[in-house]
């Protein structure tokens, strides 16, 4: 796979194909939206789907920490699909995430649908946090982009985004990054995630004047304008 790297506030990003961005500096992997055990939680609502959504998402985590060798791993929320998610964790999906952060260092951002510390595992969990230029939140705050003096760069999850890329074809619909100068927000990584059209006002009214969505591939990533930036050319050459 090839990583696109992005520049913010003075800071090498890598962007990864698989849905998750890399930090270099501070060996840093951030991925955003696991909902783990969300397949249980549909369950007990009487809504049955397959119940292996965790341990593909975690095999699939697994195969991006032995890739990037990371020291952190920052959560951006919604990590389980309830407050109750991690104690429902079959035993071989909790040994191999246990496993999984074993000599890591892991911050859980706490997001709408898992507003408290998942019990039984490892790592610091807060509502925000920060590490020199970058905010980590779940959510992305409007005033992040509407003041330039609003502090600090700010990667988030929460809204699932993903675009459509006009082929020969036809268009091609695909999770995404979305991206200025002041914001990014990452794909839901999880294996039942759904998306949110990265057009829609509640993610491009965060982009005022624009963005750069960069869509998933299956070895590298494919950037093109997106928000007010649709109506100028269609997609850019593949990143």
């Amino acid at each position: 796979m090839t990583a696109a790297p992005i520049h913010v506030a003075g800071e090498r990003l890598m962007l990864d194909p698989a849905g998750v961005l890399h930090w270099p500096a501070r060996r840093t992997l951030v991925v955003a939206d696991l909902h783990l055990e969300k397949g249980s939680a549909f369950a007990a609502a009487g809504r049955f789907l397959p119940p292996y959504d965790t341990r593909e998402t975690l095999m699939r985590l697994a195969l991006l920490l032995r890739r990037w060798r990371p020291d952190r791993i920052i959560a951006l929320g919604d990590s389980f699909h309830d407050r109750d998610g991690a104690s429902r964790l079959p035993p071989a999906e909790a040994e191999a995430l246990l496993r999984m952060l074993d000599g890591l260092e892991m911050v859980w951002v706490l997001g709408n649908h898992d507003p408290v510390a998942p019990a039984g595992l490892p790592g610091l969990a807060a509502l925000e946090y920060r590490d020199g230029p970058l905010v980590f939140r779940h959510q992305a705050r409007p005033s992040a982009s509407r003041f330039a003096s609003a502090p600090g760069v700010e990667l988030s999850g929460h809204f699932h985004p993903k675009a459509t890329m006009p082929t020969r074809a036809g268009g091609i619909t695909r999770p995404c990054f979305v991206a200025d100068a002041r914001r990014v927000i990452l794909p839901a990584f999880g294996a039942y995630a759904g998306g949110l059209d990265a057009r829609d006002p509640a993610i491009a009214g965060l982009f005022p004047r624009g963005a750069r969505a960069f869509l998933l591939g299956r070895e590298r990533l494919f950037s093109m304008p997106t928000g007010p930036a649709m109506a100028g050319p269609a997609a850019s050459a593949a990143v």
